[in-house]
């Protein structure tokens, strides 16, 4: 085992951390840590990365649930247009997208490339909803019932983005729950993690059906660093301040995708 992966077994602990401290992130840290420190190939770094987290989030989602942190009409209303959409992104979208999309002179934008660039601009989003720091929860008389389509659709279209990039889509996700179902953060953030653990181990399902050459030792290794996160996360969530950590973390995420693009699209070239 060299350096680099010893460097990232450790930070997979702070994908676990992420996960517990505010129900997402963990694909945000879990994609770079293996494409940039484990030297893994962007796509099958998009493969693990769904395993990683969602295994974690199903971890975390269970010591949620034991607090009474997750709503369960919920998870299924979101969760299964979300599942479905992973499933079939990762099964067949992903694989037939063309290795090379196009080439301006001596500029060649491969999948991998595209992959980490969409992955980028997807952080980027996510951060600028984080630092806005103004989501609302519940208000009186605003239900499930009436925004079942509304979350349908959202579930759609987050599977779609989430199964294309290989994240859990936490990220995505809660400010939905938050915004649309007025859902108070801790229980967005269980429910959160109920959804992306299913989705995420889905989705990764359907990568199997078209890749053999899965290093188990190290998704198995990386996987269970990032569970020791999770406790880790979850212990520290009682103690910082929820609002203080999201505008935190968003700032970091921001400055991470604006990296992303820099070295994608003119460092590698």
């Amino acid at each position: 085992m060299d350096i680099y992966h010893i460097v990232g077994y450790c930070l997979a602990v702070l994908v676990g951390i992420s996960l517990g401290l505010i129900g997402s992130g963990g694909s945000i840290l879990s994609v770079p840590i293996l494409v940039y420190i484990m030297a893994v190939n962007p796509i099958l770094a998009t493969a693990y990365s769904l395993f990683i987290v969602g295994f974690s989030a199903l971890v975390g989602g269970i010591k949620k649930a034991i607090n009474n942190e997750v709503d369960f009409k919920t998870v299924a209303i979101f969760g299964i247009p979300s599942i479905v959409a992973v499933f079939l992104t990762r099964s067949y979208l992903v694989p037939n997208i063309p290795e090379t999309l196009f080439t301006i002179g001596s500029f060649e934008l491969t999948k991998p490339i595209a992959i980490m660039v969409l992955f980028a601009i997807v952080m980027i989003m996510a951060a600028l909803k984080m630092m806005q720091n103004n989501m609302e929860e519940m208000e009186e008389g605003v239900t499930i019932k009436n925004r079942f389509l509304k979350i349908v659709l959202q579930g759609l279209i987050i599977g779609v983005v989430a199964g294309t990039v290989g994240a859990g889509g936490g990220f995505l996700i809660i400010p939905a729950l938050v915004l649309l179902v007025r859902m108070p953060m801790k229980i967005a953030i269980g429910t959160s993690l109920f959804v992306v653990a299913l989705q995420s181990l889905i989705g990764f399902a359907g990568d199997l059906v078209h890749t053999t050459a899965m290093d188990w030792n190290l998704l198995v290794l990386f996987t269970l660093c990032s569970v020791i996160g999770i406790f880790i996360g979850t212990y520290l969530s009682k103690k910082i301040s929820g609002d203080t950590l999201k505008v935190g973390f968003g700032w970091f995420v921001l400055a991470m995708g604006v990296y992303i693009i820099i070295k994608e699209l003119f460092l590698n070239q």
